[in-house]
C-alpha cells in the first residue's frame, strides 16, 4: 500500500479475500474457521496484502453459505467464537493486517428472531412490517404480487400459511429485508457499531444496490433478466436512488470510530457513472468495479473500462478499485484460458474448449496489470496460487443453492470455492488434517499448486504475486496517482506513473518492442531481446 501520509488506506489497499469455510481448517472438520486464518496470518502478512475481507462468520443455517444471517452479532460454532474472533483481529493487527468483514443488510436467514417474529405475529404487524411481505393476486390471493423472479431461480415470492406472500431476491430461505421500516435501519446501525467496537476496520456490503424497492412493487417485465441488473437504470428492486440514504447514515457510523473505518460496496449497476454515486462525499469510500472483472482480454476493452473508472470514480474523489475473481464468478485463470474471456457468474458455459497453460499465462500478466493501476485491488484467495476453476466436482458433491434452485441445469458457484492446497501431494493438501474430507472435494492434480510447493518455485504464480505486492509497497509511484497512457500498436497496454514507473501488457498477437527503460523490474513471463511477447506483461524503471 503506497498512500500520501495523509491519505487514508482504503485508498490504495490490497485486500484479500478469505472464503471463510475454504481458506483453513482449524479444528480438524473439513470446514475453514476463524483458528484456520489465525494460523495462516503469517502467510498473509508475507505475501504483502493489506487487508483481509472475511466472508460471513455469523450464525446461519448454511443455505447459502453463510450469506443467510441467522444472527448479526454472533460467530456461527462451525467457525469459532466471539472470544476467538476478537482474538483474530487483535491479531491481524499484529501483523500490520487489517479486518473487513462481510455485512448482509438486503436480507436475513429465514431462521432469525426478526423473520420467525414476523411469522408468529401475523399480517399488519410491526414484526413482520420488518421484512416484505404483501397479499397475492388472484381471486384467493393465490398468485405472486408480482412478476419477480429470484437470482437462484424461480419466483421471488412464497406463500405462507396465512396466505401472504413475503419477498426473496435470492432463496426462499434468505427473505429480503424491508429498509422503508426505522427499526430495521437503526438495528443495522448498532450492528455496525458492535463489530467496530470490537476492532473491524470496515465491512463489505452485500448486494449494496438492492435495498431499496419501488413504491408499489411494479412486474419487472418478462425482458429483465434478474442476474443482469445493469441492463436497466429504472429497474424495480436494483439500484434504487433511496439506498443512498441509507449508506449517508452509514458512514456517519463509521466515522464516530477512529482509525479510517471503510466502506466497500457490491454494486452491480449500469456503468461507472452510476457507480460513482455510491463512493460520493459522505457516502461509501469504495466500491467494487465489477466492469473491470467482466472486461474481455482486450487491451481496447480494457483502456476503455480504467478510463471510465478513474474518470468517474475521480470526479467524485474516490479512488478506483480493480479486480479479477471473487467468490461468486468463474476464476480468470479459466476464463482467460476459453475464447470467451470476459468474467462470467455461475451460468457460464463450461463446455468451450480450454487452454489452461494460456489461461495461466494470461492471469501472470493481468496480475501485473492490475496492480500497477492507480488505486486499491483484490486479490481473491487462490488467485496468487493460479488456481483454475474445478469444473468437475461431482453432482452430490454440489452444494450452491443455485444447483437446486435451477433444477439441476447450473452448477452454481462451487467451483471457484473449493479449499485451498497449502502443502503435501494428496488432498486434502494441509487445508485440514490427512484423512478429513474437506466440505468440497480438492482436485488431484493439484500437489504442485500448493502453497508449499510454490514457495519452493522462484517462477511460480506465488513467487509473482508476493515480488508484485512488495515492488508495489516499495515504489513510489504505485497505489494512489494518476497514469498516462503512451502510444503502442493496436493490442498493446503502455502507461507510465510518476516517478519513473511504466507498465506494458502485451495483448496482441506479435512481440512488442519494448520501449527505452533503465532496468526491467518484474515481468509475468521471460523477455528475450528487448521484445515483449505475448500476453505478458512487465514493469519499467524508466524516465519521467
Amino acid at each position: 500500500m503506497r498512500t500520501t501520509d495523509s491519505a487514508p488506506w482504503w485508498r490504495s489497499a490490497v485486500i484479500y479475500q478469505i472464503y471463510i469455510r475454504s481458506f483453513a481448517d482449524g479444528n480438524g472438520d473439513g470446514v475453514g474457521d476463524i483458528a484456520g486464518i489465525r494460523s495462516r496470518l503469517p502467510y498473509l502478512r508475507d505475501l504483502g496484502v493489506d487487508a483481509v475481507w472475511i466472508t460471513p462468520w455469523y450464525p446461519s443455517p448454511m443455505v447459502d453459505a453463510g450469506y443467510d444471517v441467522a444472527d448479526y452479532t454472533g460467530i456461527d460454532p462451525a467457525f469459532g467464537t466471539i472470544a476467538d474472533a476478537e482474538a483474530f483481529i487483535a491479531e491481524a493487527h499484529d501483523h500490520g493486517l487489517r479486518v473487513i468483514l462481510d455485512i448482509v443488510p438486503n436480507h436475513s436467514s429465514d431462521r432469525h428472531a426478526w423473520f420467525e417474529a414476523a411469522l408468529a405475529a401475523g399480517p399488519g404487524s410491526p414484526e413482520r412490517d420488518r421484512y416484505v411481505f404483501r397479499p397475492g393476486k388472484g381471486e384467493h390471493g393465490e398468485l405472486p404480487p408480482n412478476d419477480w423472479r429470484a437470482a437462484f431461480g424461480g419466483s421471488a415470492w412464497t406463500r405462507v400459511p396465512d396466505g401472504e406472500w413475503y419477498l426473496h431476491l435470492f432463496a426462499e430461505a434468505q427473505p429480503d429485508l424491508n429498509w422503508e421500516n426505522t427499526e430495521v435501519r437503526r438495528d443495522f446501525e448498532k450492528i455496525l457499531a458492535y463489530w467496530f467496537d470490537r476492532g473491524v476496520d470496515g465491512f463489505r456490503i452485500d448486494v449494496a444496490h438492492g435495498l431499496i424497492k419501488q413504491e408499489g412493487l411494479p412486474d419487472a417485465g418478462e425482458s429483465v433478466d434478474v442476474l443482469e441488473p445493469t441492463k436497466r437504470e429504472d429497474h424495480p428492486h436494483w439500484d434504487r436512488d433511496g439506498v443512498h440514504e441509507i449508506f449517508r447514515d452509514w458512514r456517519k457510523v463509521a466515522d464516530r470510530y477512529d482509525g479510517e473505518r471503510a466502506f466497500v460496496a457490491e454494486a452491480w449497476v449500469s456503468g461507472p457513472a452510476r457507480l460513482a454515486r455510491y463512493v460520493r462525499p459522505g457516502e461509501l469510500q469504495t466500491a467494487f468495479n465489477f466492469d473491470y472483472l467482466r472486461a474481455p482480454w482486450d487491451a481496447a476493452r480494457l483502456r476503455a473500462v480504467i478510463d471510465s473508472s478513474l474518470d468517474a470514480l475521480g470526479a467524485v474523489g474516490a479512488p478506483a478499485t480493480w479486480v479479477l475473481s471473487n467468490h461468486d464468478v468463474v476464476r480468470h485463470v479459466t476464463r482467460y484460458g476459453r475464447p470467451h474471456t470476459e468474467g462470467r457468474g455461475p451460468r457460464a458455459d463450461a463446455s468451450e474448449p480450454l487452454d489452461l497453460a494460456l489461461g495461466v499465462r494470461r492471469a501472470r500478466a493481468a496480475a501485473l496489470l492490475m496492480l500497477a493501476l492507480p488505486g486499491g485491488a483484490y486479490v481473491y484467495q487462490g488467485e496468487e496460487l493460479g488456481l483454475a476453476e474445478v469444473e468437475d466436482i461431482p453432482e452430490e458433491s454440489l452444494q450452491d443453492p443455485v444447483w437446486e434452485r435451477s433444477g439441476h441445469t447450473a452448477r452454481g458457484r462451487d467451483g471457484c470455492r473449493v479449499p485451498l492446497p497449502w502443502s503435501g501431494d494428496t488432498p486434502p493438501y494441509g487445508f485440514s488434517p490427512d484423512g478429513v474430507r474437506t466440505w468440497l472435494p480438492q482436485p488431484a492434480s493439484w500437489s504442485g499448486l500448493t502453497v508449499e510447493a510454490e514457495s519452493a518455485d522462484p517462477d511460480s504464480m506465488l513467487a509473482l504475486y508476493r515480488a508484485a505486492l512488495r515492488l508495489r509497497r516499495e515504489h513510489p509511484a504505485l497505489g494512489e496517482g494518476t497514469l498516462r497512457w503512451h502510444e503502442t500498436p493496436d493490442g498493446v497496454l503502455l502507461f507510465s506513473r510518476t516517478p519513473g514507473f511504466a507498465c506494458a501488457v502485451n495483448l496482441s498477437g506479435e512481440p512488442y518492442s519494448l520501449p527505452a527503460h533503465h532496468d526491467v523490474l518484474l515481468a509475468s513471463g521471460p523477455i528475450e531481446g528487448g521484445a515483449l511477447p505475448h500476453d505478458t506483461a512487465v514493469w519499467l524503471a524508466v524516465d519521467d
